[in-house]
């Protein structure tokens, strides 16, 4: 679309990029939840004083899922392998490392039903989250538009045409927020 000036571009512009985030940080934690299957997500997050400096476990060694339920994370340097426990313990996610002397091993229980509805829970809030974010961008690029009109440097139509397509644009938005929660729902229903 031909924006009028490029007040207007760098309005979609932003737009874009704060709807862009809020997808992105929902995939993201979507991705940190559990369905019953080890993802390495959840560790990769989880920092450990290294030699003075808190360092990712992703950059400290390999991340494995030999199996559905389980995660190994084999070290490069095997005199850390007590720090990681210790982090992995601090992090609380749930699961009790197991450090047999070369690896650790991370076994995740299967879930409950009373689990299961839980986690479906935190997918809609976490989807209704990202709406409320969605429709605040929204609000923001309806107020520069507003702002703009104000001006008179841009006709009436137009703004009522630019106004259209952010609309057009956020029912886009929210239409992929409810196909990403389906599908997160979906996937932690299945046992």
């Amino acid at each position: 679309m031909n924006y009028a000036t490029p007040q207007i571009e760098e309005l979609f512009f932003n737009f874009d990029v704060n709807c862009d985030k809020a997808l992105e940080y929902m995939k993201n934690e979507y991705a940190l939840m559990r369905a019953g299957r080890a993802n390495p997500k959840l560790v990769e997050k989880i920092h450990v004083d290294y030699y003075g400096a808190m360092t990712p476990i992703n950059q400290m060694g390999n991340i494995a899922v030999p199996e559905s339920r389980m995660l190994t994370i084999t070290l490069w340097d095997k005199s850390a392998l007590s720090l990681v426990e210790k982090a992995i313990l601090a992090a609380n996610i749930g699961v009790t490392p197991q450090n047999d002397g070369t690896l650790i091993r991370l076994t995740f229980p299967a879930l409950t039903e009373e689990r299961r509805r839980d986690l479906v829970k935190s997918v809609k809030k976490l989807a209704e989250e990202t709406k409320v974010v969605l429709r605040n961008a929204r609000r923001d690029a309806m107020d520069a538009l507003k702002k703009v009109k104000n001006e008179k440097t841009v006709s009436e139509d137009l703004i009522a045409n630019y106004e259209k397509e952010v609309d057009k644009l956020l029912a886009k938005h929210i239409e992929t927020v409810d196909k990403l929660c389906k599908e997160k729902e979906t996937d932690v229903m299945s046992v």
